[in-house]
């Protein structure tokens, strides 16, 4: 195809995502209120309002300006809207990728989509089950006497990233595998990064995530270190595969493979250099020596 075709199928492919996002956000808009109370249940409240000082026991959802509740509505349906339609804008977009790939490409994709869905919805959930626990370990921090005014549209970023963190940061060790299965990189040396992996997982999960709690440092790097071992393990049998299929494929392109040094008999390397020797040269006259057939010239 032309590039103008290539464009012209990128932005058809593009449309119907985005018609899809726009009709999914509209149908959510009228659920929107059970949302925001599902991403707003981790919140501790207060059920005496304004009137009583509480310390960090817990907090009231408020909304702090005019078109708060507004802005809230339409956040949470674009947000259910790309959620609930990536079906179909995933679908899209591999429709648009596929006709470039090779059969064992669109093997390996198959395989890695299947495993990278699970992922994000197990760190998505998570982050849903340790969104309370450091919730509660940052409003402790207020004083007694004072009172918790959290404003519906902050509590609502503050899930948002949480869920996106977790999910994607679960994703870290299929992108190692990955890497692997395409050659890239060994098992071997992947496992001789653990130490750096161990501390640069911890420093993530403490700047990563929106809490500055350990309770959310320790609940996200703890599950991808084992996440990462589990990786290592996956491309240690993977490369163990590959050597069987071919003993130099784990060589670099400078590096030479082994020789074989096992001894052949006279009478094996005389017959195999018989069969690669040239035909005989013609003696000038017209009977040349002939071999299947064709003369020296042919």
């Amino acid at each position: 195809m032309p590039l103008v075709a290539h464009l012209r199928e990128l932005r058809n492919r593009l449309a119907k995502g985005m018609l899809a996002i726009a009709i999914v956000a509209i149908a959510a808009a009228f659920y929107s209120e059970p949302l925001m109370k599902f991403l707003s249940d981790p919140v501790p409240r207060c059920h005496t309002g304004l009137g009583e000082a509480t310390g960090g026991s817990c907090a009231v959802v408020a909304y702090t300006d005019l078109l708060s509740p507004f802005t809230t509505t339409v956040k949470v349906s674009l947000m259910a809207g790309v959620i609930l339609s990536s079906p179909v804008w995933l679908y899209q977009l591999w429709a648009f990728v596929a006709p470039g790939l090779h059969k064992h490409e669109k093997r390996y994709t198959y395989a890695f989509v299947s495993a990278a869905v699970p992922l994000f919805l197990g760190g998505a959930t998570l982050a849903y089950i340790v969104l309370p626990v450091s919730m509660r370990v940052l409003l402790g921090i207020t004083p007694d006497g004072s009172s918790n005014i959290l404003p519906m549209d902050k509590i609502l970023d503050f899930s948002v990233r949480m869920v996106l963190v977790f999910g994607a940061a679960f994703e870290l060790p299929l992108l190692l595998v990955m890497l692997n299965f395409t050659g890239l990189v060994t098992g071997k040396r992947m496992a001789g990064w653990w130490r750096i992996v161990v501390m640069g997982v911890f420093v993530f999960g403490a700047v990563a995530t929106p809490t500055t709690d350990p309770v959310g440092m320790l609940a996200l790097s703890v599950p991808i270190i084992i996440l990462y071992f589990l990786a290592v393990a996956v491309s240690m049998l993977n490369d163990r595969r590959r050597k069987r299929k071919d003993p130099d494929a784990e060589l670099d392109d400078d590096e030479a493979s082994d020789l074989d040094l096992v001894p052949e008999s006279v009478g094996e390397i005389e017959r195999v250099s018989a069969s690669r020797a040239l035909p005989a040269q013609s003696d000038g006259g017209r009977s040349s020596h002939r071999v299947n057939g064709y003369d020296d010239v042919t």
